[in-house]
């Protein structure tokens, strides 16, 4: 993928704890990583907020059994893992 240049401003602390997490692959890649990711997510309330749009709201009983399901399924991660613990690693 090509990649181009630019610079960007942020507060000092936030680029010496960047720096301190990057290590070997770099301020660059990780910043990259990140950009994605935020990207990814404003995708995704995009589209929550037209699937609002055309089906309503979520109701407390489908909220309630996504989470449910969620815990379901860190739970299966936890066994797999080994750790029964309740901690999700």
């Amino acid at each position: 993928m090509a990649t181009k240049k630019i610079t960007i401003t942020i507060p000092e602390e936030l680029l010496e704890e960047i720096r301190a997490d990057a290590a070997e692959r770099g301020v660059s890649a990780y910043v990259a990583e990140a950009l994605w990711a935020k990207r990814d997510r404003d995708r995704l309330v995009e589209l929550v907020d037209w699937l609002q749009e055309e089906h309503g709201p979520v109701t407390d009983a489908e909220r309630a059994a996504a989470l449910a399901e969620l815990d379901s399924i860190d739970a299966e991660h936890r066994n797999r893992r080994g750790g029964g613990s309740g901690a999700v690693a």
